[in-house]
């Protein structure tokens, strides 16, 4: 057994070398204990974990901040794995019971690097995570800038939500070259002002639906409408983006983030940068 310090807890956490039994209720820790090679080595996850697809056959054991501790006791777990925001006071509840490790929710896009490299240690595969760290290092000093544009970011987290300054998806679209209009807010996330995005005219709205929704083109096209955005320069020059499939892409700060929601970040912004893209709101 090894002691490792937690910043959260101010304390130390007994865990095995290697875990064996892990359960992760961070869909971000999920994936990347799949890409390190220890997908195998859990036995739990959350109803939101669903990256990678194998995800999805673990024993569900609780939702994002629930739990249903009889699952926990059966399953007993070596580790668990949480964030820290939304996540905190569930995370600090159960480690009086449970061996807990809550992770910093990343604030940057070098954070999300962080995040995985901290996931290999705590789950005893350091050489793997570094070497997944350092691929995603390699992949981002390979992006290139675009042209600078003006972005509008919203998801829909049971209303409408931004992004501020200390958010991951804000610093990406500054990694990019580009800017948003919530940039300067001194928050993670906030509740937009409708009235305010208009004003700002943004070269292009990003908007990610609710996780499992079949909000599609057209429901964007509506809610365009609703607000009266019609005239808005996103709107004229269709650069209004709807992020691919049913899963979180831009609220989800696992190692995809990087090699999937970057990319398609800088795909869409490239094209609101020069004033237009083929045919009407994307996915």
């Amino acid at each position: 057994m090894v002691r490792l310090f937690n910043e959260v807890l101010g304390a130390d956490v007994e865990v095995p070398e290697r875990p064996s039994r892990m359960v992760s209720f961070s869909p971000a820790a999920t994936e990347a204990l799949f890409q390190i090679g220890a997908g195998e080595r859990i036995v739990g996850v959350s109803a939101f974990c669903a990256r990678p697809p194998e995800a999805k056959a673990k024993r569900k054991v609780g939702s994002y901040n629930t739990v249903r501790p009889e699952l926990l006791e059966e399953l007993k777990p070596d580790l668990i794995l949480t964030v820290t925001g939304y996540q905190r006071e569930f995370a600090l509840r159960m480690s009086k019971k449970f061996p807990v490790y809550p992770l910093e929710l990343p604030v940057t896009v070098a954070g999300i690097v962080d995040f995985v490299g901290k996931v290999g240690l705590v789950a005893g595969e350091h050489e793997a995570a570094r070497e997944l760290s350092g691929d995603l290092l390699r992949r981002l000093g390979s992006v290139r800038k675009v042209r600078k544009a003006r972005a509008y970011v919203e998801i829909d987290l049971g209303g409408p939500v931004t992004f501020g300054a200390h958010s991951y998806i804000t610093d990406a679209i500054s990694f990019l070259g580009c800017s948003s209009v919530y940039e300067a807010e001194r928050s993670e996330w906030l509740k937009p002002d409708l009235e305010r995005v208009k004003t700002e005219d943004p070269d292009a709205i990003l908007y990610e639906a609710k996780m499992y929704s079949e909000f599609g083109a057209g429901d964007l096209e509506r809610l365009v409408r609703t607000r009266g955005w019609e005239g808005m320069k996103a709107v004229r020059n269709d650069s209004c983006f709807l992020t691919p499939g049913p899963l979180d892409f831009l609220a989800h700060h696992g190692p995809s983030f990087i090699t999937e929601a970057v990319p398609w970040l800088q795909e869409k912004l490239g094209q609101a940068a020069d004033g237009h893209s083929p045919g009407g709101v994307e996915p």
